[in-house]
């Protein structure tokens, strides 16, 4: 068990029966009484985001969780496959836990999974990824001087704001968080 003043943004914890991730953690501590601990929660196998407020004191079930590094190899349908970097086995994940990360995931894209008794129930990104321009827009003369963006598709099929200068067959960084573009490599 944890104090709910333990609580920051990454950590997971059981509630309910439920694993819940927190997204978002407030602290609030009036003149007199107990703090107010406000938090934002994802729920790990439904997707659910859930807002709660516990008081200081209270105490919630820590879990252990193991962490396996790998390595994307392709997806299909209904899920994506990973090869264990030490081990060599191949990992499949549901298509549903990894949807938000297919933009950003090419052959040999590092990934870090989180696993709960065996299941695998997170995931984490690299920070940076390299992406292949293979569509960009031509770039119209006179728009240089208004820092103007435009749009370009990825390799991944992802759309990305990049600046002018950008042209198809570059090679662009872009933040796994945000989707913006970073630079050109």
């Amino acid at each position: 068990m944890i104090d709910v003043n333990e609580l920051r943004k990454g950590v997971t914890f059981e509630m309910d029966g439920e694993l819940l991730k927190v997204l978002e953690y407030d602290h609030n501590k009036t003149g007199r009484g107990n703090a107010s601990i406000k938090i934002k929660a994802r729920n790990l196998r439904t997707g659910a985001t859930y807002e709660r407020t516990f008081t200081s004191g209270n105490r919630v079930q820590d879990v252990r969780l193991d962490f396996e590094n790998v390595q994307f190899l392709y997806a299909d349908a209904d899920y994506f496959h990973f090869m264990n970097t030490e081990t060599y086995e191949q990992p499949e994940v549901r298509a549903d836990i990894m949807k938000d990360a297919a933009p950003y995931l090419v052959e040999g894209t590092p990934v870090k999974l989180t696993l709960y008794q065996d299941e695998i129930i997170d995931y984490e990104l690299p920070i940076n990824v390299d992406l292949k321009v293979i569509q960009a827009d031509v770039a119209v003369r006179g728009d240089t001087a208004t820092g103007v963006n435009k749009q370009v598709t990825v390799e991944t099929g992802a759309r990305v704001s990049v600046p002018n200068f950008v042209s198809e067959g570059d090679t662009i960084r872009v933040n796994t968080t945000t989707g913006e573009y970073q630079t050109r490599v």
